[in-house]
């Protein structure tokens, strides 16, 4: 039976995948909003990090930018750790704009951000890496 007759069904799109649901039945990995996480498309980080994490959001930092927001929550928890100071983009700055404040530096260049940035209904992650592999996958 395709998808558009299942009456009484729901449907839901998640990372291109569709999934079938019954409507009063959660989805058994389903456990509240799901996890953002903002990166490039193109970083291997970034996806080794969305397969792992099967049903979170992904934002695009170099077509979406960063929501100023979530920025200003993001530096207020890992301050200068949030600039990766070993990419290509940071090698390339003068330094009259390595002194910049980290937020106006983020907002011209988003690709200078350390990647993932991982929002867990308002908890943060940086980075990919065993701590944060083990708070968001038990």
């Amino acid at each position: 039976m395709p998808l558009d007759d299942c009456t009484g069904y729901v449907k839901i799109k998640l990372n291109s995948v569709t999934r079938v649901q019954m409507p009063g039945i959660e989805a058994a990995n389903e456990r509240g909003p799901p996890v953002k996480l903002y990166g490039l498309k193109t970083c291997d980080t970034c996806r080794k990090a969305l397969k792992e994490l099967e049903t979170a959001e992904f934002h695009d930092l170099r077509a979406d930018g960063l929501p100023k927001d979530v920025a200003r929550a993001a530096h207020a928890r890992f301050g200068s750790d949030l600039v990766n100071r070993r990419s290509t983009t940071w090698r390339q700055l003068s330094e009259a704009d390595r002194s910049r404040d980290a937020l106006a530096l983020l907002a011209d260049h988003p690709t200078l951000m350390k990647r993932p940035l991982i929002d867990d209904d308002g908890t943060l992650y940086l980075g990919w890496g065993k701590d944060t592999r083990a708070a968001l996958l038990g």
